[in-house]
């Protein structure tokens, strides 16, 4: 399905979760003076417009980063907040990046990107935001991490986040993560996940722990963003997590759980 456009959503409570964390590994891993390659499989946009009619309509960057950052969560030495400034610096105060534009803001000459978006608008607008920094495929994102890994640096990330409009998504993300993590098992692997009302997400994260002794799980809740909202939380899977990564992901959870 190609319904979804992420502009609705943006800076949203999940978004806060998925790219601090994102940010947080990122930092971790290019202070070593070796390169790394990084990959995405559902990239969006990569910049978005809170103050857009879109953004507006749902409400969800005002229930989202706009408390975060009211609230203090991210000093200004995060690498989550030093990639909000960096972008609302060259794209205006209403910017907000997506996962790949976090990426191109964190990584160095010597790294590379690698995105997939299968949207025929959002990969359109994304080719205007990064289509000189990063090779930007309109092709399906699981296909592209399989035929890609292992890539070349060996060292590197993978971020899975696709829109989970279809229920057969849940499935077919535990089934991705594990091949790709058999033919490349040094790399890290986050996938992220909607909790919704149903609890769709369980089965998924039953396999791959069951798969994945070691992975990583960060789940978070959070009030829905509007009435009769059916997402009230958010979670990440990290195969191969950094050292440290865990201190973060508890500290963000004291906060989250603050909310409530």
């Amino acid at each position: 399905m190609l319904s979804y456009q992420h502009i609705y959503h943006a800076g949203n409570m999940a978004d806060v979760q998925k790219h601090a964390l994102l940010s947080w590994v990122l930092a971790y891993m290019t202070k070593k003076d070796k390169p790394l390659s990084y990959m995405e499989t559902h990239a969006g946009r990569g910049l978005y417009k809170l103050d857009s009619a879109e953004a507006v309509k749902t409400g969800e960057a005002k229930a989202g980063i706009d408390i975060a950052e009211k609230l203090g969560w991210f000093d200004a030495d995060h690498p989550y907040a030093q990639a909000l400034a960096e972008v609302r610096a060259k794209y205006g105060t209403n910017a907000y990046p997506g996962s790949p534009l976090i990426a191109s803001e964190m990584l160095r000459a010597e790294d590379s990107l690698r995105l997939a978006e299968l949207h025929p608008r959002e990969n359109e607008a994304l080719q205007e935001v990064l289509g000189n920094l990063s090779v930007i495929e309109k092709r399906d994102g699981a296909e592209m991490a399989n035929a890609l890994c292992p890539p070349n640096p060996r060292r590197g990330v993978l971020l899975i986040d696709p829109s989970y409009e279809m229920k057969t998504d849940y499935d077919a993300m535990a089934r991705l993560i594990q091949t790709v993590h058999r033919k490349w098992n040094v790399g890290v692997i986050m996938l992220w996940y909607p909790i919704l009302t149903d609890g769709l997400h369980r089965p998924m994260i039953r396999a791959l722990e069951q798969a994945i002794t070691d992975g990583i799980k960060h789940e978070v809740r959070f009030p829905p963003a509007r009435e009769g909202h059916r997402m009230v939380g958010s979670g990440m899977f990290v195969v191969n997590a950094p050292y440290g990564l865990s201190d973060e992901m508890a500290r963000l959870t004291a906060l989250y759980n603050a909310l409530s």
